[in-house]
């Protein structure tokens, strides 16, 4: 089924991505909506990447805009959706993306304080100010989706705590913007990724200990029930596709684990 998205606008923010052979999520899901029919703004804080995802959306005949953003400062949030507003008309769709781990992140014992400002800042505070600003078109409008995108850690982990604690603040912020959006006619919903071969995660744990890209791909994989592989970002766009369509139309406050399997395990 085509055409899932015709006539929609959409926001992704963090349609760039880190180098890698892999797509990342923002990508996946910047391109997906497009061929769904969807008009798309992709932001990003690198200019390069972003305009990268939409030259990708643009040589596939899409209608597409690129925009540069610093999603920490509550005037980027604003231009950003004011950008939206002028070249798209309007934001039915909303997608959160941008989010960072690492950096002096660990348990808490060995948390660093840079990196808990960091992550916070990015992961929690940045979504914040961008949902903010857009829900002023889309209580204009009567109507909008968001889709957030949170993480399996947010309900698990122990190896992070900075990034545990913004995923799960993500959580909170999805139910509470359900809540207080219903009536206005704007649904909010967030995606729960288990452990994904992207550029970020993949290519970022392998810099970052050292290791073989190979060695920390076989290691993921084994961890994963369902066919003991990890999934991909388009398994995140797919799931923001239905979120994000008018199939979804009675779902809000829902937070979807697309984790193949792994929530489910208990001790």
């Amino acid at each position: 089924m085509k055409g899932r998205l015709a006539g929609k606008t959409a926001v992704v923010v963090g349609a760039g991505q880190s180098p890698g052979e892999t797509i990342g999520n923002g990508r996946a899901i910047a391109l997906l909506f497009a061929r769904e029919g969807a008009r798309v703004l992709c932001v990003d804080r690198v200019a390069e990447r972003a305009g990268e995802t939409a030259a990708l959306i643009a040589a596939e005949g899409g209608t597409v805009y690129a925009f540069t953003a610093d999603i920490t400062r509550a005037s980027d949030a604003e231009a950003l959706v004011a950008e939206a507003v002028a070249k798209l008309g309007g934001i039915d769709i909303l997608v959160n993306n941008v989010g960072v781990g690492g950096g002096g992140d660990g348990p808490i014992h060995r948390l660093e304080e840079a990196a808990f400002d960091r992550t916070l800042a990015v992961n929690l505070k940045g979504m914040v100010l961008v949902t903010k600003a857009a829900l002023a078109p889309m209580r204009a409008a009567g109507k909008g989706a968001i889709v957030n995108i949170s993480s399996l850690a947010s309900t698990a982990g122990g190896i992070q705590v900075a990034y545990e604690m913004s995923k799960a603040a993500v959580n909170r912020l999805t139910i509470h913007t359900a809540q207080a959006q219903a009536r206005h006619g704007i649904r909010c919903n967030a995606i729960l990724p288990g452990l994904m071969d992207t550029p970020m995660a993949v290519h970022g744990i392998a810099e970052a200990r050292g290791e073989e890209l190979e060695k920390v791909r076989a290691a993921r994989n084994a961890r994963v029930p369902l066919g003991g592989k990890m999934g991909t970002a388009w398994d995140t766009a797919h799931a923001a596709l239905f979120l994000a369509s008018d199939e979804a139309k009675f779902i809000t406050g829902a937070l979807l684990p697309v984790d193949g399997g792994m929530g489910t395990r208990v001790g």
